[in-house]
């Protein structure tokens, strides 16, 4: 017999990116554990393929073009899932993009903004967005609470040369889900955030090709190869589950290792 608390029957997740990368090996895993599930990406036709993955779990799947560094968009993306799902009670902030330059000294203004936007101010957005509906929930009479989990990086932690910009966001959103955790706690809602390592995506393509960086990075990595997306399955749907109902406020580093060895 299956454990329980793992059933996402009659929950609903919505992740941002998650038409490609992390964020579809995080929706696959919520759609096979039973939850409904709504895909936030720019890009439609990777939305449609993505739903179209997808059918075969038989759960609902909503997907939206929403550029999460619109507050706008944010907004309107949030209300019409709502309206359309009844209810979220899951919220991946897992878009982002990278953007670095040949030296910090070369980094462009443009560049820094660009970065921030969708790492920083497109989680900000979004998390609000979820705050408010699940706060609005709980004060219904709603007890089922909420869970909200960030995206952030091992460069958070690690010294991310030419990377600057990327790296601020990833440590910043971290003290973004701590402050939300001890706010929002009291309405049962949980906030916490995966950290990813090396990850094989479209990201790291042009890294994933190079015999250089394999042999200087990836032969530290002590489970010895790239991640990859479905490597955080597993977490997602624990995060996403009444499993996890006393875990808050917390950061999971999913790196082979690499950071600590």
């Amino acid at each position: 017999m299956a454990y329980k608390p793992f059933d996402l029957t009659g929950k609903v997740a919505l992740v941002t990116g998650g038409n490609g990368g992390i964020g579809f090996g995080m929706v696959e895993a919520l759609a096979q554990s039973g939850a409904d599930v709504v895909i936030w990406g720019s890009n439609p036709k990777k939305n449609a393929d993505a739903e179209d993955k997808l059918k075969s779990f038989g759960v609902r799947v909503l997907t939206q073009v929403v550029d999460v560094a619109d507050e706008h968009a944010v907004k309107a993306g949030m209300a019409e899932a709502i309206a359309k799902m009844g209810r979220i009670d899951t919220v991946i902030a897992n878009a982002g993009i990278g953007g670095g330059a040949p030296s910090f000294s070369d980094f462009s203004t443009e560049m820094y903004r660009k970065v921030l936007s969708v790492n920083l101010d497109g989680v900000f957005f979004t998390f609000r967005e979820a705050c408010k509906h699940m706060v609005e929930r709980a004060g219904s009479g709603d007890k089922a609470g909420g869970s909200l989990v960030v995206i952030s990086s091992l460069s958070a932690l690690d010294g991310a040369p030419k990377n600057e910009a990327y790296a601020a966001t990833k440590g910043a959103v971290i003290s973004m889900i701590r402050a939300i955790a001890v706010e929002h706690a009291r309405y049962g809602v949980r906030a916490n955030a995966i950290l990813p390592g090396w990850i094989a995506t479209d990201m790291t393509a042009g890294a994933q090709g190079n015999d250089k960086f394999n042999d200087a990075v990836i032969k530290r990595v002590p489970v010895r190869r790239w991640g990859q997306p479905a490597d955080f399955g597993g977490m997602a749907v624990y995060l996403a589950s009444d499993a996890s109902s006393f875990h808050t406020g917390d950061s999971f580093l999913i790196d082979g290792g690499y950071g600590v060895f």
